[in-house]
């Protein structure tokens, strides 16, 4: 069963990072859904090797782009460069033509930069000079994003936003887990040693078995109902789109696979609803993000058909 390769993930990840065992099943969720994730918190405390650990244990090639405000699109999708024995421009791959991307600290970049990932993220292909590149199979963005009121940050416009299928807050380690990270081993050198538990072809069937698993049509009026909430409530500036519906339903499917059962409940979309939506919604008249509170507070005032 494809279940057993989220577990073995799932328990080797927990051994590098510790204390964030629902952190580390949402992230897995995203990859096994065919989203991107987006990692929002203060430096410092696990953004990057989660990344890391991730791409490792999962064997898919990695590569990190550093997001900094002079950073040109061209250094991320690549540049075509005049051949003289062909007499012609050869496109030369930049870093993006890699399974697994690391977009770190993403919101330092400029916009017209940050615009470069839209293509990749939503159609796993680039353009450049008018040609069409495709994207390895599997496709996954992390991107790592510090607070906005940070010194240096740019902030992410919606159409980024809403390419993150995710977004995550990582948050301080409790106290026994931080014990064990001051007097245990470096988490690079653990992870330096650390071999793949699965092959990229075993997470392609967990793609493919989470996309089969049953969501009934009353667990899509559930969801609907909690789009529509959105859409109606005179708090918010605007409400879910039908893509953030789709992904809701990507969610919790790869949720409920994670959990080993063959079909979504309502409690699924329920976990997952706070990290799909709150990146994707804001208050009305100052446009701060929604808040957990807000959301759990439209969770409960909405029925379970």
């Amino acid at each position: 069963m494809p279940h057993r390769y989220a577990i073995r993930v799932l328990e080797a990840a927990n051994c590098i990072i510790l204390g964030k065992e629902r952190e580390l099943r949402l992230a897995l969720t995203c990859l096994i859904a065919r989203g991107h994730l987006l990692i929002e918190d203060v430096p410092g405390v696990g953004k990057t090797t989660l990344a890391h650990v991730i791409a490792r244990l999962v064997g898919l090639h990695f590569q990190r782009i550093q997001f900094t405000s002079d950073l040109l699109p061209a250094d991320i999708i690549g540049v075509s460069i005049f051949d003289r024995e062909a007499g012609s421009f050869r496109f030369h791959p930049g870093p993006i033509f890699s399974q697994l991307i690391l977009a770190d600290e993403i919101n330092r970049a400029t916009p017209k930069t940050q615009s470069a990932l839209l293509e990749a993220m939503e159609e796993r292909q680039v353009t450049a000079d008018s040609e069409t590149h495709a994207l390895p199979e599997p496709f996954f963005v992390i991107a790592t994003q510090n607070p906005s009121h940070q010194i240096g940050t740019f902030p992410l416009p919606e159409s980024q936003l809403d390419r993150f299928l995710l977004r995550i807050r990582l948050g301080y380690p409790d106290r026994n887990a931080e014990r064990a990270l001051l007097m245990g081993e470096d988490r690079r050198e653990l992870l330096e040693r650390q071999q793949p538990v699965i092959q990229p072809e075993d997470l392609l069937a967990l793609q493919q078995a989470a996309h089969s698993i049953t969501v009934s049509a009353r667990l899509v009026d559930y969801v609907q109902a909690l789009l529509a909430s959105t859409r109606h409530n005179p708090e918010l500036s605007a409400g879910l789109s039908p893509r953030a519906g789709l992904g809701l339903i990507a969610a919790a499917r790869a949720w409920a696979l994670t959990d080993g059962r063959d079909h979504v409940l309502p409690e699924d979309v329920q976990t997952v609803f706070p990290h799909v939506a709150a990146h994707r919604l804001h208050f009305a008249g100052d446009g701060r993000s929604v808040t957990p509170e807000a959301l759990g507070q439209l969770i409960r005032d909405v029925t379970v058909v």
